[in-house]
């Protein structure tokens, strides 16, 4: 692994790089390389200081360069050049690359979301597809683990949609469906405005609510002879649902200063009591319960 997907790595105090210290060192590496190439392009979408037009361009121009990766041509970005030994090790396919930076493009093009419907194929293509390149590095036995990643990865982006309410509202976007705001009586411009209300907190709470529906499919459909090797994944739900309950606890009150996180001790605690509990033979997830 080179110099610039370890600092891209590092320097994100990511939930995601965190989950990393779970794997074996080559599967490690190659999950922050995997990891380096996701930052990179979302990034490109969030430089807000670029032109829409410029972002779309350089966009494109990851597309091609990591089909290059996928079809053993020469990519020239030293991201997708490091890359391309791990889409060939693991065979991750250009699909998933492609149907990522569809997600990431969204957020160039659309800030409103009509329905849930709408907003679940923008969670698949931001997350979801994530967790299915990151299974293939992570090796199963059963393919149903592909639907795990899915559910899975629907639940951590609405938990990271509850969380970041307010720095999305200052860049102009609302993902909550304008059809559940509309169901709790609350106005897009309450949101921007980031005013809080119990009409806000119930409307929050069904966002919540179809998230955990989301971890208890995840953790039913993961399959048992594979949960060891999804430890890594497992470690990124423990994370992520106990986040959504400290945003339950706070009544979805989203709009202070400071978002909700875990401190490293909480952080610490989850990797130990997951590591504990996949090595001892729970069959049970450390989410989607209280």
């Amino acid at each position: 692994m080179t110099d610039q997907s370890r600092t891209i790595t590092r320097k994100s105090a990511s939930n995601l790089a965190l989950a990393f210290v779970l794997l074996p060192k080559a599967k490690r590496q190659a999950m922050s390389v995997l990891y380096a190439f996701c930052r990179e392009v979302d990034d490109v979408a969030d430089e807000e200081t670029l032109p829409l037009e410029e972002r779309r361009a350089q966009l494109a121009a990851w597309r091609h360069d990591v089909r290059l990766a996928c079809e053993g041509g020469a990519p020239s970005f030293p991201v997708n050049q490091e890359l391309q030994a791990v889409i060939a090790q693991y065979r991750l396919p250009y699909r998933h690359f492609d149907e990522l930076i569809r997600g990431v493009e969204m957020d160039l093009d659309i800030q409103r979301y009509q329905t849930f419907a709408e907003l679940e194929q923008y969670c698949y293509r931001v997350a979801s597809v994530v967790g299915l390149l990151s299974v293939e590095i992570f090796g199963y036995q059963n393919p149903d683990c592909r639907q795990y990643a899915i559910y899975l990865g629907q639940a951590l982006q609405l938990t990271n949609i509850l969380r970041d309410v307010r720095n999305d509202a200052q860049r102009g976007r609302i993902y909550f469906p304008l059809a559940e705001l509309e169901r709790h009586e609350v106005a897009p411009a309450e949101i921007l405005g980031l005013a809080y209300s119990e009409r806000f907190a119930q409307a929050a709470a069904s966002v919540a609510a179809r998230a955990k529906n989301f971890y208890s499919l995840a953790g039913r459909t993961l399959p048992a002879e594979d949960r060891r090797a999804m430890i890594a994944a497992e470690l990124m739900g423990s994370v992520y649902w106990r986040l959504l309950r400290e945003l339950e606890r706070r009544r979805y009150d989203v709009f202070g200063p400071h978002p909700a996180r875990l401190s490293r001790a909480e952080k610490l605690l989850l990797i130990l009591r997951t590591w504990l509990r996949l090595n001892g033979g729970a069959a049970s997830p450390n989410y989607g319960t209280s």
